[in-house]
């Protein structure tokens, strides 16, 4: 006589519905595991050509870098607002500034020094905060653009050089594309999202402002 025992099934077969230990069929609808292939190793998913490395992430040194660019560009323009708008540390002052506009060949000589006095008092305490950073730093490119322009003859280098205009022109220019970082108030606004798009329309406006006041107003 041969005695079976369906508790145990064959590798490969599907696991009887009859529980030899309580004497009854299963019907909880469930199929057993097959246990012969629980805990082996398969290699058929795994691509030989896969860079393990791990990912470069986000890390601090990109912002630190922008809050120091910011900090320091936009210092200095404070210190030359403070200069033109109150005639603070030694500057002109707002009619001081206006006669070397006008004999720099400028209209309206007032006016325009009042909006490049406040243009970078405002400029550069924004970029400092890092608030509005494309405008920010689009208006005082816009400065540096129009400072440069009335300079370049004489030269790069010297008392009548460009050099130190061209440095702050290009860290401003960094700044309209590159952003603020995530040191600063602007920090997840819609212009933080997408630099690049925010950069090219505040580098339209400043343009359009450089533009107006050495064509117009000279």
């Amino acid at each position: 006589m041969h005695h079976f025992d369906d508790s145990t099934t064959r590798v490969g077969e599907a696991a009887s519905p009859y529980d030899s230990t309580t004497k009854a069929f299963d019907t909880t609808g469930y199929t057993p595991l097959d246990k012969s292939t629980v805990d082996k190793p398969s290699f058929a998913d795994d691509d030989p050509f896969e860079d393990e490395r791990k990912k470069f992430g986000w890390t601090v040194g990109p912002d630190l870098g922008l809050l120091g660019l910011r900090a320091v560009l936009g210092g200095i323009f404070i210190l030359h607002g403070l200069q033109k708008v109150f005639g603070l540390f030694g500057g002109p002052g707002i009619n001081g500034f206006a006669q070397s506009l006008e004999k720099m060949g400028y209209r309206e000589s007032v006016v325009l020094a009042w909006v490049t006095g406040v243009t970078e008092l405002a400029g550069g305490s924004l970029l400092v905060l890092g608030l509005f950073t494309p405008l920010a730093a689009a208006g005082l490119l816009a400065v540096m653009a129009n400072v440069i322009a009335l300079k370049y003859k004489g030269g790069f280098f010297g008392p009548n050089g460009v050099e130190l205009e061209l440095a702050l022109a290009g860290m401003a220019f960094a700044a309209l594309f590159a952003g603020p970082g995530r040191a600063a108030l602007d920090y997840n606004r819609s212009w933080f999202r997408h630099p690049v798009a925010a950069g090219f329309i505040a580098l339209l406006l400043g343009a359009g402002g450089a533009a107006v006041t050495f064509f117009v107003f000279r």
